[in-house]
């Protein structure tokens, strides 16, 4: 598919120039990806691909390990994916770069965004071994995790651009002009920093720069060579004082809270969304339909809307801060520069040394047309700067307050005092749509009973035990129960005193057990039989292996009644 895709988009380079060439490149490349996300979801799921290491005991205990060999099956689609594009890639930048070259860059760009979770992940497979059991009990709790997670996050975000940078093989600008200008630069600026480091993305043949680390002791700033190459000193000037804009207004701290912020909802609203999976018959029917089972569809189901949250929170929201951030970053040069002309002029070396259109769009940032267009208005009206950093701050907050809701809701979802209300209402849901499929299946009845039982809703739980007698006669826990609410019942209009007989007599003609027994003398109590109420309670008493002080209060209970009446 690939191979085909691509070649018949390289049969059209002689009709489209280069910008329509790369942009049409990009279309493709993200299409297949998605592909290869679906095809890899069907071989685990489908195919039951999980099964092929199933039992294998070194991977029961380190599940990470497990989870990188899958990892390392789906990358492979994506190799895929970039092999066939290189020869596109090659015709619009001719000899630039090699193919193996080429898919090194972008695995090189792609695999440090799994580090924390590597690291997070490994880590968390070793708490089983713990020897401190206090702790061990702590950190497998819903607690524990989520404390577990954030503790490690600090630390591997700081020394994270270590580790990055070696991936990478930066090594430190050669002593020359353009890094004389990049330190002045920072020394202006008052930013520090570990190193300036030479960055060969793509064998250095992009103009581009970037600065990763939050604190100064693991901050490095990287520059490609064809940056130092191309642009001159105003124009690298301005390309660091935009970098230096990203770490003054602290945006890798905000990229941190949206990764923090996305694990957190996702980790409270797993379970719910669990739930919720099953109320989406619809869906389940039309597996069905095609010969998939409610038990295999329901796993790819979600990991299909864990995907679709992770595009939709990603693409979408952090995208719109993240061009909103570079925008911000953009005019940070009005705060060391008369003009942005320098930073003007580079965007246009961008887009003619990169062959693409200033016009092409991007998810995280504007396209060059759009920055261009906005540095001339702030020249032109500066208060517009002050605007758009207010319109941060704005949607900053609301994001906050969002993800602050979003979080509270889903840890009383699942943890607090909404868990049984959300799990009784989905109970419910279930019930009532099995019971229209099979309205003479008086177990589910049982469950709507015991259900509504348990919600005081003593009135419907009377009719659903009914139910329940209707389709099965000889059902002891409907008889037991229906015969106890009717013996205790707290709204005195439903008291029956001779039917809570007949039906504790027929269930203990059944099934004679402790709990069945002491139904039947609670049912004696009500009619007045005190004798009876004894005997049974006492028979309840001699079976019970549990619970014999209860049943001990009650044989008193029915004593003194007795005497009372004897008195």
């Amino acid at each position: 598919m690939c191979k085909l895709v691509f070649r018949r988009l390289q049969a059209k380079a002689h009709v489209l120039d280069d910008a329509a060439l790369d942009l049409g490149l990009q279309k493709q490349i993200k299409r297949m990806s998605l592909l290869a996300i679906f095809l890899f979801s069907s071989d685990l799921y489908l195919f039951r691909l999980t099964l092929l290491f199933s039992g294998t005991e070194f991977l029961v205990r380190f599940p990470t390990f497990e989870a990188l060999i899958f990892l390392a099956f789906f990358i492979l689609h994506l190799v895929i994916v970039w092999a066939f594009a290189w020869e596109v890639q090659d015709r619009i930048m001719p000899h630039t770069l090699s193919r193996r070259d080429y898919i090194r860059s972008n695995l090189s760009i792609s695999l440090p965004a799994i580090l924390p979770w590597f690291i997070i992940s490994i880590l968390a497979d070793l708490i089983p071994f713990l020897p401190f059991e206090a702790v061990r009990v702590f950190l497998l709790s819903p607690q524990g995790e989520i404390l577990f997670i954030l503790g490690l996050l600090t630390p591997i975000a700081i020394l994270a651009p270590v580790m990055i940078a070696r991936f990478w093989r930066c090594k430190p600008l050669s002593d020359s002009p353009e890094r004389s200008i990049i330190e002045n630069v920072c020394q202006k600026a008052g930013l520090k920093y570990k190193s300036i480091l030479q960055w060969d993305l793509f064998g250095g043949g992009m103009i581009t720069a970037g600065v990763m680390g939050l604190i100064a002791r693991f901050r490095y700033i990287l520059v490609t060579p064809a940056m130092v190459r191309v642009l001159n000193p105003k124009e690298i000037e301005a390309v660091i004082l935009h970098e230096i804009g990203h770490v003054q207004k602290r945006h890798m701290l905000f990229y941190l809270l949206f990764f923090i912020g996305f694990m957190l909802v996702i980790y409270f609203l797993t379970d719910p969304m669990i739930l919720l999976l099953y109320l989406a018959w619809p869906i389940f029917q039309a597996a069905a339909f095609i010969g998939i089972s409610k038990a295999e569809f329901a796993p790819v189901l979600f990991s299909g809307i864990l995907i679709l949250m992770f595009i939709l929170y990603f693409r979408y929201l952090f995208g719109f801060f993240m061009r909103n951030f570079e925008r911000q970053a953009d005019i940070h040069v009005f705060s060391f520069m008369d003009n942005a002309i320098p930073l003007i002029t580079t965007f246009h070396k961008i887009a003619a040394f990169s062959r693409q259109s200033p016009d092409k769009p991007s998810w995280h940032h504007f396209s060059i047309s759009e920055r261009v267009a906005f540095l001339k208005r702030c020249h032109f009206n500066p208060r517009l700067i002050d605007t758009h950093h207010k319109k941060i701050r704005y949607f900053l907050g609301i994001y906050v307050m969002v993800m602050i809701l979003a979080c509270f809701c889903g840890y009383a979802i699942s943890y607090g005092w909404a868990k049984d209300g959300f799990e009784g209402f989905v109970t419910q849901q279930l019930i009532k749509h099995e019971l229209k499929i099979n309205p003479e299946n008086s177990d589910l009845y049982v469950l709507v009973g015991d259900y509504y039982y348990g919600l005081k809703k003593h009135k419907k739980a009377i009719e659903a035990y009914e139910n329940v007698l209707r389709i099965d006669p000889e059902n002891v826990h409907a008889l037991n129960n229906l015969s106890w609410l009717l013996s205790t019942c707290p709204d005195t209009e439903l008291i029956d005193p001779s039917r809570a007989l007949d039906l504790a007599q027929r269930a203990v003609k059944i099934e004679p057990l402790p709990h069945i027994l002491d139904t039947h003398a609670q049912a004696c109590f009500l009619n007045r039989d005190f004798q009876c109420a004894m005997d049974m309670a006492m028979a309840a008493l001699e079976k019970a292996t549990d619970k014999q002080s209860y049943y001990r209060d009650q044989l008193d209970r029915f004593k003194r009644a007795y005497d009372a009446t004897l008195n």
